[in-house]
């Protein structure tokens, strides 16, 4: 697979060569997919895709422009290079935009040591729909769960290849194999639904479709009843399977998208405090079978480990080259791309430092406060950190879960609510984001 896509990037190369382009990258994607999906025992949708995918983006000085296309034909090779370039000789100047110089650019990889496709066969669409039928009749047989919105089970392998004309060539696979499951519990109006979902890269790490269901099942279940909480100042614990949105709100802020451009609640902030002290955000390109690891970014460049937050402060932007120049620093090897765009920074393994309680420990610790289990929506001003958000939970009273809640706003000031987080230890460690369970002290809660 990865020959046949080298072959298609050496050609889009050449083919922006010879329309008059004076440097160029291009990438190409090959993947696979199957998923199915069972409703009330039955088959509901199979779904498998296949395909080829290219993009090309071709320099004129400082003048760039992309196209992508589906179709890997000699002659659409070329057309998609002549009009690339002309796109380009009519694109506005930008003096930050170009490839990397060869000397930056990552030689040698260990593309094994990240295990980042699994070598077993693809499963038959008969094994991924028992899977599916599985975490259905799991989620069913759980106590007052009235019904599954969907029960699903999904294949997907992906290889992608990348080349430029300042000599960069290189390539990868990644592989996933996934359940889920969303249960409702009640009726008519009382109705409550939740979820339960888990995606491996290696398809043995994956674990029993009935577990999954059955956790779907009991998480609507507790639901029940719920109820807006009382309105005022209050402790709020961030479950773990929605804590990370909190720290992906920090990494938007310092994206070198956002700071270029002078559009975030950061801007000003490095080598400021933006954590506690006890706290590290923590970048890792490199662990094995996880879904955000990469030898090398969408420019070329070797990924490495870094330090985001440092003892709670914050020590660099997540940079591609084009944002590093615009702000005189190095790239910090975060560009991704697809075939239709040009890179663009993101970071992706992150690990925040877990505390040393578990998350019952927290809510009790917390006396009276809301555990936030879903979120709904989103208004959160990217220049200032004003933070409001809806959410559902549970209410807890004496460090005790008390009743299910819904229909209720969360707001604060992101910069404010960072500096008072304390963390569980609960944290999962597959997840390319790995942030426990959060509590957050003094947020305004608004609702009945």
């Amino acid at each position: 697979m990865q020959d046949r896509l080298s072959t298609l990037t050496a050609s889009l190369l050449k083919a922006a060569a010879d329309a008059g382009a004076s440097a160029a990258d291009a990438m190409a994607v090959e993947g696979r997919s199957v998923s199915i999906d069972v409703r009330e025992g039955r088959l509901e949708q199979a779904e498998r895709s296949e395909g080829v995918e290219i993009g090309l983006r071709v320099l004129i000085g400082g003048r760039q422009a992309c196209v992508s296309a589906s179709d890997i034909s000699t002659r659409t090779i070329t057309d998609m290079a002549e009009r690339a370039v002309a796109m380009a000789r009519e694109a506005p100047e930008d003096p930050f935009a170009g490839l990397a110089d060869p000397a930056q650019l990552a030689r040698a990889w260990d593309i094994a040591a990240l295990e980042l496709v699994d070598p077993t066969e693809e499963p038959p669409a008969a094994a991924l729909e028992q899977d599916a039928r599985s975490a259905e009749a799991a989620a069913l047989a759980v106590g007052g769960i009235s019904q599954v919105q969907s029960a699903s089970a999904s294949y997907g392998r992906r290889s992608v290849h990348i080349a430029a004309s300042n000599g960069f060539v290189g390539g990868y696979a990644r592989s996933s194999r996934s359940t889920s499951a969303v249960a409702i519990a009640g009726e008519g109006l009382g109705m409550e639904r939740d979820w339960a979902a888990e995606s491996r890269t290696f398809q043995a790490d994956l674990p029993e479709a009935a577990g999954i269901g059955t956790l779907a099942g009991q998480r609507a279940g507790e639901r029940i009843g719920a109820r807006k909480p009382p309105t005022g100042a209050y402790p709020v614990v961030y479950d773990e399977r929605i804590a990370a949105g909190l720290i992906g709100h920090l990494l938007a802020a310092i994206n070198g998208t956002a700071i270029s451009r002078g559009a975030s609640w950061l801007l000003g902030a490095l080598g400021q405090p933006v954590l506690p002290t006890a706290l590290s955000l923590h970048e890792d390109p490199h662990r094995p079978r996880i879904s955000g690891s990469r030898p090398f970014d969408a420019e070329g460049l070797a990924t490495h480990p870094r330090m985001i937050v440092e003892n709670g402060v914050l020590t660099g932007w997540t940079l591609d080259l084009a944002t590093g120049r615009k702000l005189g620093m190095a790239s910090t090897a975060s560009a991704g791309r697809g075939t239709s765009s040009p890179p663009s920074p993101g970071a992706g393994n992150v690990t925040l430092t877990p505390g040393t309680i578990s998350r019952n420990d927290l809510i009790r610790d917390m006396g009276t406060g809301l555990l936030i289990t879903s979120m709904i929506g989103s208004s959160i001003n990217a220049t200032t950190g004003d933070y409001s958000r809806g959410a559902s939970g549970f209410w807890v009273e004496g460090g005790e879960i008390a009743y299910p809640v819904n229909e209720c706003t969360v707001a604060g000031n992101l910069r404010d609510m960072l500096m008072r987080l304390t963390p569980a230890n609960d944290a999962r460690a597959h997840l390319s984001h790995r942030v426990p369970s959060l509590l957050v002290e003094g947020l305004t809660l608004a609702g009945k």
